[in-house]
């Protein structure tokens, strides 16, 4: 699949624009297409679109909004192996994730559909005789949707279901390393009906259209995906006209491994949060803590599980567990990582050395014996690298686990209920799972803290992310 094409989309209609950004396939390194960098004037004609479309959208019954998010849905279905073939494409992941990513999002717009008959206020009781108080949920207006590239369409549902449906209009900015699957949902949004100005999609890059999304005062709320220092730049210049960020920020996520865990579970869940989408996901594992009685079994099943990771070219000849990582840049990010490591006396357990192949690709990496100065046991890795380290009780494990300034996602492995119960108390994330690998469920609330975020996504709470509060004191 080569030389695809990208138009803004506002107010209904595909705007034209000169290109003049290189797309790159991942997988070989090669020019698959280009996009326009918009500008502020765009940005200014998508938000005044947004905010004509705004409340004749929201005085929509909430069930008629829905079916516009069924059909998009159906829209979806109907289209899945080409949706596939445009996410691999631009993005590297292997065919069966792309396929599972497009079939979510499909069913995401189904479940977030679900919900509009479901949204509900409050009524609160008055100190007063006679007097009603009522809570109502209203649409923010106009969100600003800023999307990460590793998983493009996804990304663009997760953003938009739960914003429409409760009454808001939006525009999104896709990744300029990955805006084709965005550009695909606009075209299938259209064929859907959707009216003039409520969805609308502007290209470009982040210190040009995002800045300027960012800045404009007709914007309500902002929700943002991606790095925690580009979110902490978001929130900086968001803070000028005091509008609302969600933010879902990096991750270095955790896992305890206890003596009493079943070993070859925690290793087939470890070997499964790395290969997915190349470790390239913000709840993927980063740092296990093993206990010490099961630290030598549990190594040498993860050092085999990782080196029998077959990874290439998503469309190759022979199917493969792992594509590549989404740019050079981050190969070489990695590889000062790692490199960093190993000179201050980190052991190799399996991989280490990258792959110097055509494409952006990183062997699947297990490094044991990290210590406090160590860049790699910080800084969010986004890759297929795991970090093993003994320790003696889960006390320790937790400390360790806690010892970052992220807190996204977490696990533990254990047979003891016990034992699970004290670490979801005692770790400071978001997210902790038990006996399992790292993937959140649609009607969950995938949120953080600390430098992870602020807000979050999915289920109820996801979708009240974008509504603000009413209250009505009636006196009778």
């Amino acid at each position: 699949m080569t030389n695809l094409g990208f138009e803004h989309f506002i107010d209904g209609a595909f705007v034209a624009a000169d290109a003049v950004i290189d797309v790159i396939n991942p997988a070989s390194e090669a020019r698959i297409g280009t996009m326009p960098d918009g500008d502020a004037q765009l940005v200014e004609h998508a938000v005044t679109s947004a905010r004509a479309a705004q409340q004749g959208w929201s005085l929509l019954p909430a069930n008629e909004r829905g079916q516009y998010l069924r059909r998009i849905a159906q829209g979806i279905r109907n289209d899945i192996p080409r949706l596939a073939r445009i996410i691999s494409t631009e993005q590297g992941k292997v065919l069966p994730l792309a396929e599972m990513e497009v079939a979510l999002s499909a069913e995401y717009l189904d479940y977030t559909a679900e919900w509009a008959r479901r949204i509900e206020g409050e009524i609160v009781t008055s100190d007063r005789p006679g007097e009603n108080i009522l809570l109502f949920r209203r649409p923010m207006g106009v969100v600003a949707g800023i999307l990460p590239w590793n998983f493009p369409l996804f990304m663009v549902i997760r953003k938009v279901a739960p914003a429409l449906l409760t009454g808001n209009t939006v525009v999104i900015k896709p990744s300029e390393e990955t805006p084709y699957s965005a550009h695909a949902f606009a075209r299938i949004a259209a064929q859907a009906g959707l009216p003039a100005g409520v969805f609308n999609l502007i290209g470009g890059l982040g210190n040009s259209v995002g800045q300027a999304l960012v800045a404009h005062p007709g914007v309500d709320m902002i929700s943002f995906t991606g790095s925690s220092v580009a979110g902490a730049a978001i929130m900086a210049n968001a803070a000028h006209n005091i509008t609302k960020v969600s933010l879902e920020l990096g991750g270095k996520a955790p896992a305890i491994i206890l003596n009493d865990a079943d070993i070859d579970l925690a290793v087939a869940a470890m070997k499964t949060s790395k290969t997915l989408n190349s470790g390239q996901a913000c709840n993927c594992t980063e740092r296990i803590y093993v206990q010490r009685a099961v630290h030598p079994e549990f190594c040498e099943k993860l050092a085999a599980a990782f080196n029998s990771i077959s990874f290439g070219d998503p469309f190759g000849e022979t199917p493969v567990e792992m594509g590549p990582l989404i740019n050079r840049t981050a190969v070489e990010r990695i590889e000062q990582l790692v490199d960093d490591a190993r000179a201050k006396g980190a052991e190799v357990l399996a991989g280490g050395s990258l792959d110097r192949r055509e494409g952006c690709y990183v062997r699947p990496t297990v490094l044991a014996g990290t210590q406090p100065d160590m860049h790699i046991l910080q800084r969010e890795i986004f890759g297929p690298v795991a970090l093993v380290d003994s320790i003696d009780e889960l006390d320790e494990g937790i400390a360790r686990a806690n010892d970052s300034e992220y807190g996204l996602s977490s696990s533990i492995f254990t047979r003891s209920l016990g034992s699970a119960m004290h670490a979801i108390a005692s770790l400071k994330f978001g997210e902790t799972y038990v006996n399992r690998e790292n993937f959140e469920a649609i009607q969950g609330f995938h949120a953080g803290v600390r430098r992870s975020g602020i807000g979050g996504a999915d289920g109820k709470h996801g979708l009240y992310e974008y509504t603000h509060t009413q209250l009505a004191y009636i006196q009778g």
